[in-house]
């Protein structure tokens, strides 16, 4: 007789992958060293009113489902209600066989809400009242959330000119749970626009008190919120690219380069990827200088529908995979920073799976024995957050790199409702070494195998970042 649908042992197809999760993966806590949680949410301990609005608003994966099931767009990011967004989404979820979402969905109504039928639209009404009703108990704060996913550690991703007022009022509190920022440098790398970076540059001198006429003071602005992040526990930064840019450049062609811009002048196609090139290697030795993770998110063709842009804006479902070259330029950059012993801790997330092996053997072009897997090939990311993407990822890395020094999962969400994406990977994850156990490829050695599934759970991103369980001590 075939189990029910998300039961225990879902995904875990023998009894060695339901020991490994069960015995091993399932007890431990989440260290989720990258998401766009946003830290006000959480300082403040917000309630939300209802399904929809902890659920669907900013949720791009489920516009993206919606719109290809024929949903109209006002029921996505527009003024349709709350109930009425809903249904559409419910309505649309049947349709999501073999989609992440139906997988993702359940496993969140479940986990949080103790709800296990699957979501139609019939009962579209029931589940949202269900739901909506548990959302007003004080057990569903957004702290309580986080903590009912025995949830340790939260980087958020912020940009080097944010207050990280919230994070200070978090740490003061004596918060158990650490929320800690991340530098994510992109609008000060965004020259593409004049007068869009112009009046980033004006920001940025707002937020460091430092008046910016030149390259040199642009980057004591820089540095200065750099240190700033360092003091408020921060220890990754993260760049969202398409590719490493890794041009060759002086200091005097960027010193020009930086008073063209300022003038108002438009860069050229080259000047933009000297720039480029010039400030990913100027961070990344920041980085290096305080023992930092510096993470790489490659491969994202963004906004590629104009007309949609214009209407909403940017992250709001209209992003694909893009085929960009990667190796040669990552190469030359990850060894201009060990040449010069400035590479720090490295993170690589790949958004193109036939970019899986390319990007497992570059590791191990940089991984010096220093620090165990220094340079660390990323869980998979975005579109590749799933079933095969992540089985894809962990054999790659395991045929050409070593997976038990793997950092492994991160939830990369904008959502409290999550955190059930960590359980998604562990049982992936275990039911791929259960398997090999199953079948005499691996040692039916549980205390060992059971240690290494821990590790990639919790405990090597635990060494690596060096992330403490005492709450943040500032002094700013």
């Amino acid at each position: 007789m075939k189990k029910p649908f998300l039961n225990e042992d879902f995904l875990l197809q023998t009894e060695s992958a339901r020991q490994l999760y069960h015995e091993f993966a399932k007890p431990m806590p989440i260290i989720d060293y990258h998401c766009h949680l946003p830290p006000d949410q959480i300082a403040e301990n917000r309630q939300f009113e209802n399904i929809t609005q902890i659920w669907l608003y900013g949720d791009h994966y489920k516009w993206r489902a919606m719109r290809t099931n024929g949903v109209n767009e006002r029921f996505c990011t527009g003024n349709a209600d709350d109930f009425s967004k809903f249904q559409k989404w419910a309505e649309t979820v049947p349709y999501t066989l073999r989609n992440p979402l139906f997988h993702w969905t359940h496993l969140e109504l479940q986990r949080y809400f103790g709800i296990t039928e699957t979501l139609n639209g019939n009962n579209a009404r029931q589940i949202y009242d269900a739901c909506t009703e548990q959302l007003q108990s004080p057990d569903f704060s957004v702290r309580n959330l986080l903590r009912r996913m025995n949830v340790e550690t939260v980087c958020t991703t912020d940009d080097p000119v944010d207050s990280l007022e919230y994070h200070k009022k978090l740490a003061d509190e004596g918060f158990e749970i650490g929320v800690l920022p991340t530098f994510r440098p992109d609008k000060a790398m965004a020259v593409e626009s004049a007068s869009t970076f112009n009046q980033y540059v004006a920001r940025l001198e707002a937020a460091s008190n430092v008046a910016i006429s030149n390259f040199a003071d642009f980057l004591t602005a820089l540095r200065q919120r750099h240190d700033f992040f360092a003091a408020m526990g921060c220890k990754l930064s993260d760049h969202g690219l398409e590719q490493i840019y890794a041009e060759d450049y002086t200091e005097a062609e960027i010193d020009a380069i930086f008073a063209k811009i300022r003038s108002g002048a438009e860069l050229s196609s080259v000047e933009v990827l000297k720039f480029k090139s010039a400030m990913l290697v100027i961070l990344a030795e920041m980085d290096w200088e305080k023992g930092w993770t510096q993470q790489f998110h490659l491969g994202a063709l963004r906004n590629n529908n104009s007309r949609m842009l214009r209407v909403l804006g940017p992250d709001t479902g209209w992003d694909s995979i893009g085929d960009f070259s990667q190796a040669r330029a990552m190469a030359r950059f990850l060894d201009r920073l060990d040449t010069n012993d400035k590479l720090a801790k490295t993170i690589i997330y790949n958004l193109n799976p036939a970019d899986n092996e390319l990007i497992a053997t570059m590791i191990g072009n940089f991984n010096d024995g220093s620090v165990a897997g220094k340079i660390q090939f990323g869980s998979g990311w975005w579109f590749l957050d799933q079933k095969e993407g992540m089985e894809r990822q962990i054999n790659a890395l395991s045929t050409m790199g070593l997976l038990s020094r793997f950092v492994g999962m991160l939830t990369d969400s904008r959502s409290f409702l999550s955190y059930p994406r960590h359980e998604y990977f562990r049982r992936i994850l275990c039911n791929m070494l259960g398997n090999d156990i199953e079948n005499g490829e691996l040692p039916n050695d549980m205390d060992w195998t059971g240690q290494v599934v821990q590790n990639i759970c919790y405990g090597n991103a635990k060494a690596y970042f060096g992330f403490s369980n005492k709450p943040l001590s500032l002094a700013v």
